[in-house]
Parts: C-alpha cells; sequence; structure tokens
C-alpha cells in the first residue's frame, strides 16, 4: 500500500484466543468474520477451550435460553469443521435433553445443520447418533437430524448405503416405538433419500398404521423415487448441499438473519440455512413443524 509516495505493509494483527472467545460471547448483529477467522487459523489452540464452551454448555442448558449467548454455536460450526471426535458425544448430549430446550437455545440449528453437525464430529463412528434416534427422551426433530448425519456420512463416502438401509431397516421394524411422531416422516423421508427398494413394504406398512403424516411426504413420492432409478437417486444425494460435512464456519453463519438485523423489515422470507437464533427461540412448535415439512416436500418432489 502506497501513503505519501511512502511503502506501508498492513499486517494483520493476531487475537488471543480470550479475545476470539469474547466476540463469541453474544450476538451483536454483525458476524464476528475476523475472530472465527483467526479461530481457525489457531486451531489447535483454541479446541480445547471450545470443548469447555460446549461441556458447559451442557451442565447450564436451562439459563441459555434466558441469554443472548451464542459461544456453544460457534463452538459446535468449528469443531464440526475441525471434524474433533471429542466433540461428538458433548453435541449428543446437549441435544439429547427432553423437550424443546436444545432447540430453544440453538435457533435453527438443530432443524437445519444438526445432522451435518454429528456427521462431521462423528469421524464415521454411528453408534451416538443411532443412539440418539433411538432415545425416545429425545425432542423429535433432533432425532430426526441424527438420521439425516446418517445421510451425510453416506453422502460423503464415510458410510455404506446398504449398511444404513438395514439400520433403517431395523427402525421400521421394532427398534423405535409405532407411536405417531415426526421420527417416522423423517425415517420415511431419509429412506427415499437412500433409494427405497428394500424398505418399501416397511414404508407402507408404516403408511397402513397412520404413522406418517401425508402432507409431508406421500407413498406417491416413494414410487416416483423409486421410478428415478437408484444410481439417479443416490447421485442426487452426493450433489445435495444439506448432506455435506462442514467445512467453512464463514459461510455456514455469516448470512444468517441475526447478523442482518437491517434486513428483517425488508423481508419476511428467511433462507434455509440462516436460522435467526434469538428470533427462533420463541418459534412455536407447529410453526417449526410446519416449515419442516415444506421443505421436505419440496425435496421430495424434485
Amino acid at each position: 500500500m502506497i501513503v505519501g509516495g511512502q511503502a506501508c505493509w498492513e499486517e494483520r494483527q493476531t487475537m488471543d484466543i480470550q479475545e476470539i472467545l469474547q466476540q463469541f460471547a453474544a450476538n451483536t448483529g454483525t458476524f464476528p468474520r475476523e475472530a472465527v477467522a483467526q479461530a481457525i487459523a489457531q486451531r489447535e489452540a483454541i479446541i480445547p477451550e471450545l470443548i469447555r464452551i460446549l461441556a458447559e454448555a451442557q451442565h447450564n442448558i436451562e439459563h441459555l435460553s434466558d441469554s443472548d449467548s451464542m459461544a456453544h454455536i460457534y463452538a459446535m460450526y468449528l469443531l464440526a469443521q475441525f471434524r474433533e471426535p471429542r466433540a461428538y458425544p458433548l453435541i449428543v448430549e446437549f441435544f439429547s435433553v427432553p423437550g424443546d430446550i436444545a432447540l430453544d437455545t440453538t435457533g435453527d440449528v438443530a432443524t437445519e445443520d444438526l445432522g451435518r453437525i454429528l456427521a462431521s464430529v462423528s469421524c464415521g463412528d454411528i453408534r451416538l447418533m443411532t443412539a440418539l434416534v433411538e432415545n425416545a427422551h429425545a425432542n423429535e426433530y433432533v432425532r430426526v437430524a441424527a438420521l439425516r448425519g446418517l445421510l451425510t456420512l453416506v453422502a460423503c463416502g464415510e458410510q455404506a448405503r446398504d449398511d444404513i438401509v438395514a439400520y433403517y431397516r431395523q427402525l421400521f421394524q421394532g427398534k423405535i416405538a409405532r407411536n405417531i411422531s415426526f421420527v417416522w416422516n423423517g425415517l420415511v423421508s431419509a429412506s427415499n433419500a437412500l433409494y427405497p427398494e428394500e424398505v418399501y413394504d416397511d414404508i407402507k406398512h408404516a403408511y397402513d398404521d397412520d404413522l406418517i403424516e401425508t402432507f409431508f411426504i406421500r407413498l406417491d413420492d416413494i414410487d416416483e423415487t423409486l421410478q428415478r432409478g437408484k444410481e439417479r437417486v443416490l447421485d442426487e444425494l452426493r450433489q445435495h448441499t444439506r448432506y455435506r460435512l462442514i467445512t467453512d464456519t464463514i459461510s455456514e453463519m455469516e448470512g444468517w438473519a441475526c447478523f442482518h438485523p437491517q434486513d428483517r423489515k425488508a423481508s419476511s422470507v428467511v433462507s434455509v440455512g440462516q436460522p435467526p437464533v434469538k428470533h427462533a427461540q420463541h418459534k412455536a412448535k407447529d410453526k417449526r413443524k410446519r416449515k419442516l415439512a415444506q421443505a421436505a416436500r419440496r425435496r421430495n418432489r424434485r
């Protein structure tokens, strides 16, 4: 850079870990891009602090809904990007809390990106995800996110499609209760994404037992998937952005509505994958359900 005829070198100053964490503490209405970039650059130094934040969040989850804290959310995305396996049990424990509190304290993270986050920190180990799917006390949307995490591992080549379909079949045949739950909608949708020929009879049986909400996914959608052919369906799964590992926290988070308050009045539409964290804390369960259903209908009819 030339200033007054002299060459000046502008060096990027390194933030210390505590400065970074301070910017993660609460939402100020602006995405702390530099702090996130520095956290990524100082990966090894910040990982223990991010792990600590997750552990504390799990122990203090009831207090998070009354605060503007976002440190646990940054921690989830960064540790997912780092593919840090020590975060896996902590994230599963956080989202295993019964009721809606885990969703209330993470905005739309659970319904949009939790599956990808779990897949990223699992490093291919599905055991905690399957335990979460089968946890009858966990929130039903969290359990569906875990189903999507298994899909993500197939999409990125870290799990075999046949193995996950075989696990889904176990769920259909008794591993989860045959009670009306959003988990059944998610199971049928996830099976459909993997080409559902092996579980087609199980899916029909679930429809016969009125376990599936047809506004979410219809049997006609399953038949249409089978008509498209296995290779085409699996290629669509591999190409789908919803089933990719977390690789760039900045691109994942910087467009969120909570960092662009000036845009809220201009538009009432919130893009998928850009959760307005504080606003979503007060979202009613039925609204979340309608949003998920509409998104699934769009995916299933592609």
